[in-house]
């Protein structure tokens, strides 16, 4: 099958199916464009590089705004982290990060060095987990980052399993892409590939069961694999790949040193797949036909709704449910048989979803990852609640923060206790109006958004002047995925603004608002990543 690339080709119509659903199609590729993009592109940009009509970006763009995929910001279409739940279904379903996960996690922490996992799309290497480590020379591949099997360690590992078709598609491939420009994870290549030499790599490492990638990808990079092998198939599931610079190992060293940890650390992740239990379907996405009718008769043209619905087919993937039949499709989504069908066959054209012929199921491919998730994989709470904070100040009037409970800093006196950092912040347009700026420390104790944290189980906390004369603050936590209480967003406002009875009665349910959305977005950001809360 041909490899993934950042601008594919336009494919002939005679290739498109007949019934391959238009509109899904140009919404997948403005998603990829706003994903190689870094996830911003304004709309104009948009126009020019998926050469739709304005008009069509318009209506694509509208569409996903109201799905929550995207946020028009001005001129500017911005990918939100809503989006990753595409790329969460995928892995969810593939079940190897939330397995292998914390195998990989501690090996890094043991070696202190960065180990990633990473599965083969097509003739290019996908990673779907990573466990880096802080330094001025560190890796910046992200979850979802695809890069050509030739120039990386797992690569040879899963070229050693390719058919004659495969090394064809391959060949073909480096053919129209010598420079590797399709792989925009990867600096291009400047020496011509060796005939044979990935050949001979790919022989040499099914004979030793592991791989190194000695700078392939660029001077000073250095990696060792090792497969993590499915104990039904006995076939490459994912693979374990270790990454050091020159400054720290050469590739030598690696194959040496690293290893046998690394290889001792996949015996257990082997043996971690052969004892996992079949997992129980969870409930798949609910309501969406309904919700997605309701946004047409509101949102008339401006609203795509064959796109939505062809979106909505992938979220009905996930954890219990890898390989769908149509009628569980059409069942966990609420379409009708002939959509759900439509759907499938146009994501099959595209490479996000391949039919199993001899069980009629469906399954994801790594493809998925390629819609949105590498540039929202490493977002950070502030960046996801900073939109949500301007919004809510424009709506109520007054400022708004997002802060922290740290420890206390380093000082002269006694222990005073945790206190809060202030991380994201919107400001009201006031003469007189609350001024503290990200970054700023205070007593947990002495603030309302402080004393949410420390209570952890308050719906909100209201401190009517009781920090400093005419300033009132009212405040409601942030839970992540799992419940915990990781943040508070507060209102503050001066005394004269509004009475105490009035914050309760106007404030808080936009306050209440404001925070759900943020977690909602924070779920699906730190389903299969570490989300930063700095």
């Amino acid at each position: 099958m041909p490899a993934e690339t950042t601008t594919p080709p336009p494919v002939p119509e005679s290739a498109v199916p007949a019934e391959a659903v238009a509109p899904l199609i140009r919404g997948v590729r403005v998603l990829r464009e706003l994903t190689e993009a870094g996830g911003t592109l304004s709309l104009s940009g948009l126009e020019r590089a998926t050469g739709l009509a304005r008009s069509t970006v318009d209506r694509i763009t509208s569409t996903l705004a109201r799905m929550g995929y995207v946020r028009l910001d001005g001129r500017d279409a911005v990918a939100t982290p809503r989006l990753m739940e595409l790329g969460n279904a995928y892995l969810a379903a593939l079940r190897l990060p939330a397995l292998l996960s914390s195998r990989a996690d501690a090996l890094a922490d043991e070696l202190d060095e960065s180990v990633s996992l990473a599965v083969a799309d097509r003739d290019g290497v996908r990673f779907i987990h990573q466990a880096t480590r802080r330094r001025a020379m560190s890796l910046s591949f992200r979850i979802g980052d695809l890069l050509p099997a030739e120039r990386t360690a797992p690569g040879p590992l899963f070229a050693s399993e390719w058919t004659d078709d495969d090394w064809r598609t391959w060949r073909e491939r480096r053919a129209a892409d010598p420079e590797n420009r399709g792989f925009p994870a990867v600096p291009p290549r400047e020496l011509p590939l060796p005939e044979g030499e990935f050949e001979a790599r790919a022989a040499q490492a099914g004979r030793n069961g592991w791989a190194l990638d000695d700078q392939l990808i660029e001077p000073g990079l250095v990696a060792v694999s090792v497969p993590v092998r499915d104990p039904r198939t006995g076939r490459i599931a994912c693979v374990a790949n270790v990454v050091s610079h020159t400054s720290r190992h050469t590739a030598a060293d690696l194959r040496d040193t690293l290893l046998p940890r690394l290889r001792a650390t996949v015996a257990e992740m082997e043996r971690e797949l052969a004892a996992a239990p079949e997992p129980d379907p969870g409930p798949p996405p609910s309501g969406s036909a309904a919700w997605i009718g309701a946004s047409k008769h509101e949102l008339g043209r401006e609203f795509i709704e064959s796109l939505a619905r062809g979106l909505t087919v992938l979220t009905a993937f996930g954890e219990g449910r890898a390989a769908l039949t149509l009628t569980d499709v059409a069942r966990a989504t609420g379409l009708a048989r002939a959509t759900a069908r439509r759907a499938l066959i146009t994501y099959e054209h595209l490479g996000l979803v391949r039919g199993q012929p001899e069980s009629r199921t469906f399954v994801l491919t790594p493809r998925v990852l390629s819609l949105g998730f590498p540039p929202l994989s490493r977002t950070t709470l502030p960046r996801i609640a900073a939109p949500h904070l301007a919004d809510l100040s424009a709506r109520v009037g007054e400022s708004t923060a997002l802060a922290i409970l740290v420890p206390p800093g380093p000082g002269p006196g006694p222990d005073s206790g945790p206190e809060i950092q202030f991380t994201a912040r919107a400001v009201a347009p006031r003469i007189m109006g609350v001024d503290i700026r990200v970054g700023t420390r205070l007593p947990a104790s002495a603030t309302s958004l402080g004393r949410v944290l420390l209570a952890e189980n308050q719906a909100h906390v209201l401190l009517d002047e009781d920090w400093e004369d005419g300033l009132r603050t009212i405040a409601v936590p942030l839970h992540d995925r799992t419940g915990r209480v990781v943040a508070a967003v507060n209102v503050a406002l001066h005394a004269a603004g509004r009475t105490a009875a009035e914050c309760v009665d106007e404030l808080l349910p936009e306050l209440r608002l404001t925070a759900a959305r943020i977690e909602g977005e924070l779920r699906a950001a730190g389903h299969f990543t570490r989300v930063s809360l700095l």
